[in-house]
């Protein structure tokens, strides 16, 4: 008794072949001096008249055995793809992940689906924006993400002063000097607010995707592995059609 995974490496190259046959032969059916023959024999009028060769063009496609060679052809590739797909319904497997039992009896074209799915997800979870390294975080509840240390800073205003050089005299007015200076006028408390994740739930992410591919890899391996039998349709099918 076959296997499945055989089953399916059969069926690919059965498709292949019967492909290149099927349209060799729907060409062929098309080419009208290929089903085009010829049989003539001369005679002439009486006994002194020129003899002539008989003539002849052999038939070299006939549409009768292009049916039975198709037929032939078509039966193999429908009994294998109905075996695969019947097989298939039954193909099953646990997915288990650290000895968790995630899934059970799993049909096979599932864990199929399964893979491609895991592999647009590996993609996503791999993007995942990350804190930044660089501050502390803690999740605050209030703002719904995660918060960083408070930081105070200094507010300032610039205010205009005046630096007397010179006192007034009866003679000259005082010389004054007009500058700047930074006074602080209050504080400001800064704490930063950010929706992504921490680089260690980042990573415990990417491994968990990761040993679920790789459980869901096993398992499709172990559903290929039933044992299938052979069902037959393409003989019942062509019966119909050509018989």
């Amino acid at each position: 008794m076959a296997k499945l995974n055989q089953i399916i490496a059969v069926t690919k190259g059965v498709k292949a072949q019967t492909t290149r046959e099927f349209t060799d032969a729907h060409r062929n059916v098309q080419k009208a001096p290929l089903l085009s023959g010829i049989s003539r024999s001369y005679q002439p009028k009486d006994e002194e008249g020129e003899q002539l060769p008989p003539e002849s063009t052999r038939v070299q496609v006939s549409a009768t055995d292009v049916l039975t060679d198709v037929s032939a052809s078509l039966t193999r590739m429908f009994d294998l793809v109905l075996t695969q797909d019947v097989a298939n319904t039954r193909a099953k497997a646990d997915v288990v992940v650290d000895g968790r039992t995630i899934l059970a009896d799993v049909p096979v074209t599932y864990l199929l689906f399964l893979e491609k799915q895991l592999v647009d997800l590996h993609t996503f979870v791999d993007k995942l924006p990350v804190l930044d390294p660089a501050e502390t975080w803690t999740f605050n509840d209030a703002a719904g993400a995660y918060a960083s240390d408070p930081v105070r800073t200094v507010r300032s205003k610039k205010v205009m002063r005046n630096h007397v050089k010179a006192e007034a005299t009866e003679k000259h007015p005082a010389q004054v000097e007009v500058y700047t200076e930074d006074v602080a006028v209050g504080y400001w408390t800064t704490v930063k607010l950010s929706g992504a994740l921490p680089a260690t739930r980042v990573k415990e992410l990417r491994e968990r995707v990761a040993k679920l591919q790789q459980a869901v890899k096993f398992a499709r391996e172990q559903a290929n592995m039933a044992e299938v039998e052979d069902v037959k349709a393409g003989e019942r099918v062509f019966g119909y059609l050509f018989g």
